[in-house]
């Protein structure tokens, strides 16, 4: 069996219960899934030959350079997944996939220029092409204008000053040994007390182990 869609970009979702099927647009690739319809069969056949929920996509498998050889295994794919069902399923099968293909037409363009079949969202009513070869004006002026904002403020943002302090690096010399002092309330190379003493006459802060105020010159 090998089902001839007009479009070679859609799954078959039928199991043995009933058919459904979801045809995909060229472009965006968003599926519309048709109504499902149960199988008759199903009912009166007894026991047959489960096939499972999983979807077997034939658009995955069709590329610019490899067209006829992905449709060539969707078809073996399709007639190894219902091979066992039957007479009556497979042709329950073809009349719900035509009457599928019917329905799905509703919700698809094709383009004169590329020959895609494109959803509504995809396609410029005014143009009468798909949007990849007609993009809307109106889309184009928005992206255009969000583009050149975006790029206006990054421009912006290059000119503008947004920290005027000082960059300095300071360091504490320990007054016992000469040597930086670290962070911490100790030298970390003598384990001097690095505590700030304070100046009984002008209140400045000197650092521990100074003798005279730094400010007033008074003894420590």
């Amino acid at each position: 069996m090998e089902l001839q869609a007009f479009t070679g970009n859609f799954a078959d979702n039928s199991t043995e219960a009933g058919f459904q099927f979801t045809f995909f647009c060229d472009s965006c690739k968003e599926g519309y899934k048709t109504k499902f319809t149960e199988s008759k069969s199903h009912k009166t056949a007894g026991l047959l030959r489960g096939l499972g929920q999983a979807a077997f996509t034939i658009a995955n498998m069709l590329g610019k350079s490899g067209v006829g050889y992905g449709l060539e295994r969707g078809a073996d794919a399709l007639r190894e997944k219902y091979r066992g069902m039957s007479p009556e399923w497979h042709k329950e099968h073809e009349k719900a996939f035509e009457l599928a293909q019917n329905e799905a037409k509703g919700h698809f363009k094709r383009c004169p220029k590329c020959k895609k079949w494109v959803c509504e969202t995809d396609w410029n009513e005014q143009e009468g092409l798909c949007v990849d070869d007609a993009p809307r004006m109106n889309v184009e002026v928005a992206a255009a204008k969000a583009k050149k904002m975006v790029k206006d403020i990054q421009s912006a943002a290059d000119t503008k000053q947004v920290f005027s302090g000082e960059i300095e690096s300071k360091q504490t010399v320990c007054p016992q040994c000469g040597k930086p002092a670290g962070q911490g309330k100790f030298c970390n190379n003598c384990g001097a007390d690095l505590s700030m003493l304070k100046c009984s006459k002008c209140g400045a802060q000197s650092p521990a182990g100074t003798r005279f105020c730094g400010n007033c010159g008074g003894k420590l």
